[in-house]
């Protein structure tokens, strides 16, 4: 039975309706920025079409245009070894992603599986942990990875992420309280100790929260712009978000070269938003079985 449209459902749809163009706007003027010519966007400033619509902002990030090309349409000039710093962000995202979530999943078993003295008052402190910001550990974090040697290096991006996180402990710490103990049980009867139990009975269950763990992540990691500018400024180790600031900065001809800034900023967010698309309703879903309000 299709239900009436009263007023007020009325105004709901409306109101959804909005906050969605509200949402996805900024997505919409970042693509008509990236194809325009850059040369005539300072003229047409409030046009919501692309000003003389080309793809030489998305060439000029590619490398598929020359110096003298990329000029005459407004660009900079400068270079952005894209397949460079797309390779790092894939590499730090990847190795952080894969142990965090690891780590993470082990150290929420020990928390709600486990029973050992002062479980409870440990995992206080955990949760503590979440309401200091991260600002007051990054100055620390960085003398750490400077006496350790490792600046400008994968090593020193990825080890202060590496290992958990609060609130990945505490995510999947509510998954695991849920699964029923009786399994646990019958696999001690049968000789099973607690590394079996874990691998081969808590992560396949909890499947669809560690998916969820590690795609929320990878994407925070894939985002990340201040730690990997501190350590990491070298051209080697840097990273997609680290070499769009880079790029923003290199204006030898007095201007921004905002048409290949913004086709770069979509490139890169491009992986990401297919990404959580993809599995939003996995995350959705998984989210409410954790029990977070």
């Amino acid at each position: 039975m299709r239900k009436s449209l009263t007023p007020g459902r009325t105004a709901a749809w409306v109101a959804l309706i909005v906050l969605m163009l509200l949402t996805l706007f900024p997505f919409y003027w970042m693509l008509r920025t990236a194809l325009s010519d850059n040369t005539q966007l300072a003229g047409h400033p409030s046009s919501l079409l692309p000003v003389e619509t080309t793809l030489g902002a998305f060439k000029r990030v590619l490398g598929l245009s020359t110096v003298e090309e990329a000029q005459a349409q407004g660009g900079s000039g400068a270079a952005v070894n894209f397949w460079l710093y797309l390779r790092n962000s894939l590499i730090v995202s990847t190795v952080t992603t894969v142990c965090q979530v690891f780590f993470s999943a082990m150290a929420a078993y020990a928390f709600a599986r486990l029973r050992w003295p002062g479980r409870d008052k440990v995992f206080a402190l955990f949760l503590a942990a979440l309401m200091v910001p991260p600002i007051f550990t990054t100055l620390p974090n960085f003398v750490l990875i400077k006496n350790l040697g490792l600046l400008n290096s994968f090593a020193g991006i990825i080890l202060p992420g590496a290992f958990m996180t609060p609130f990945a402990i505490f995510f999947l710490r509510q998954f695991f309280l849920g699964i029923n103990r009786e399994l646990e049980e019958a696999a001690m009867i049968d000789g099973a100790g607690h590394r079996k139990i874990f691998f081969g009975i808590v992560i396949p269950i909890s499947a669809a929260p560690i998916a969820t763990l590690a795609i929320l992540t990878y994407i925070n990691s894939w985002n990340d712009y201040f730690w990997p500018l501190l350590v990491g400024q070298q051209e080697n180790v840097r990273v997609l978000t680290v070499a769009l600031g880079v790029f923003r900065s290199q204006t030898p001809q007095g201007g921004p070269d905002w048409a290949g800034l913004m086709a770069a900023t979509l490139i890169a967010a491009l992986p990401m938003i297919i990404l959580f698309l993809a599995f939003a309703k996995r995350i959705t879903n998984s989210i409410g079985f954790s029990g977070i309000k």
